[in-house]
């Protein structure tokens, strides 16, 4: 199973450590702004900036968690598609089991193998909805096989029809 719009390997894992980054941007500063603006003083102008208070505050941190994810995730990627030479499903969940492992570490071996183990599982998860997309919409790719009409149920030939 190809994918031909990713980069080749050095590049992938610049590029999903800089989309993730970019993700972890945008959903902490979406988060941490409506948890500012809740945690403020009432009052709407003190309620924007705590909620400005808390974006700048906590989401550049959210930011380098979610690179820091992408790029290790995008490194094991890019390890086993060398030692197995095939970009299949079973990367990505190897992948994501081993980063939720490795980044858990420092919690000790129950914490790593929890994590290793919800991180193959939600990749398995990611991985199998996408493989159900694109068969469901394979389906309407499928060149249709065209209705030939049976001569015998035409009927004659109207009048002045010469066969060639």
């Amino acid at each position: 199973m190809e994918e031909y719009a990713r980069e080749p390997c050095p590049w992938r894992i610049v590029d999903d450590c800089g989309g993730a980054f970019t993700m972890g941007c945008i959903g902490g500063a979406v988060f941490q702004s409506i948890k500012g603006f809740r945690n403020a003083p009432s009052g709407m102008n003190r309620r924007l900036l705590g909620s400005l208070a808390a974006i700048k505050q906590r989401s550049p941190i959210i930011a380098g968690n979610f690179a820091i994810w992408g790029g290790m995730f995008s490194t094991i990627d890019c390890t086993l598609v060398h030692f197995r030479r095939k970009e299949d499903p079973w990367n990505s969940i190897i992948s994501g089991a081993a980063t939720g492992g490795i980044l858990a570490a420092r919690n000790g071996l129950p914490a790593m193998a929890g994590s290793a183990l919800i991180g193959g599982v939600l990749l398995a998860l990611i991985e199998g909805v996408g493989i159900i997309f694109t068969r469901l919409s394979a389906e309407q790719f499928k060149p249709a096989t065209p209705i030939l009409e049976d001569p015998a149920q035409l009927g004659p030939p109207p009048p002045g029809y010469q066969h060639q």
